[in-house]
């Protein structure tokens, strides 16, 4: 590993601080992306968390050792005044299926961080990802803003964070459902965190979504949440879902469920994905890809993002 390199990495990521500072204290932001692969000999994502740096490698056709990965990491947290046992390193393979969702070695550094005023529990060491997507923080801010008074739907909703959002900005009811003991027992200690009780009015639900999707009651729900996994072959699913095949019958079925002037916020991270253009009968669709991708992402290709309101 060239010292060059390092170099480079730490005067990168001052320079992104410098241009994200007005942003960060406007918004009151405490998690966050220093570096997108911003230079390709450092094939590295680096997210701040309150004080703490989580960093992620890319596998490519010249592999990035890990011991590399590692010296670069470590000479950003000494730049960044960064303790060495707060500072966590991952790599990122292809994958399918539910891989990105096990536990890995676990280490368990879980701390709370804050997101609009609303509190967070994410896990450093344990998993592939921490428990909060950042680059999805505008649209839980869209929901948080849309749900007085509304039915929210979250599915697929892993650690509950859209949830805890629509329950903040007043929401009648919201139903979180998802197939992970797991990410529901997380859901619900993120809405417990914020003096949100689970029970009747905010639910969590362990179901296959696909299923529920056919059984949920009619004219029902005011906002839905729909952000699935690009491909998923869980044990526990009646059947595959992959998101380009899948997703016309999915949001089809949804209709029945959605109040008319009702909204899904659909979303997803496959960079292939192409929306099939005969959802247009029945919905009126915005692309809000650009606007969801918050400042702090380079990548603006990090996920795709429409709303289909339901005329």
């Amino acid at each position: 590993m060239s010292a060059n390199w390092v170099d480079m990495l730490v005067n990168r990521v001052r320079k992104n601080r410098r241009k994200l500072k007005a942003w960060i204290k406007r918004d009151s932001v405490s998690c966050y992306r220093l570096y997108d692969r911003d230079i390709p000999e450092i094939p590295m994502a680096v997210d701040w968390y309150d004080g703490a740096l989580h960093a992620s490698v890319y596998q490519r056709k010249r592999p990035f050792e890990e011991n590399q990965a590692r010296q670069v990491l470590v000479a950003l947290g000494a730049a960044l005044g960064v303790a060495d046992q707060n500072c966590y390193l991952k790599t990122r393979k292809r994958q399918k299926g539910v891989a990105q969702y096990q536990a890995l070695d676990p280490g368990s550094a879980v701390r709370v961080v804050e997101e609009s005023g609303l509190k967070f529990e994410v896990n450093l060491s344990d998993y592939l990802d921490t428990g909060l997507f950042l680059d999805h923080r505008p649209a839980r801010n869209w929901v948080g803003a849309q749900s007085a008074g509304k039915r929210v739907l979250n599915l697929f909703c892993y650690t509950g964070a859209f949830s805890v959002h629509a329950a903040s900005g007043d929401a009648l009811e919201t139903i979180s459902v998802d197939l992970s003991k797991t990410y529901l027992e997380w859901t619900r200690r993120n809405l417990e965190l914020n003096d949100f009780r689970v029970g009747l009015r905010h639910q969590i639900l362990r179901a296959d979504c696909l299923e529920y999707i056919g059984e949920a009651p009619s004219d029902y729900f005011d906002l839905i949440v729909l952000d699935p996994p690009t491909f998923s072959n869980s044990k526990a699913m009646a059947k595959t879902l992959d998101i380009q095949r899948d997703h016309v019958a999915m949001i089809r079925s949804l209709k029945s469920c959605l109040r008319p002037g009702g909204v899904i916020y659909f979303s997803t991270n496959n960079r292939r994905f192409e929306l099939d253009p005969g959802l247009a009968d029945g919905w009126t669709i915005s692309d809000r890809t650009e606007a969801s991708i918050p400042p702090d992402f380079r990548d603006r290709r990090v996920h795709k993002l429409w709303c289909l309101e339901r005329r």
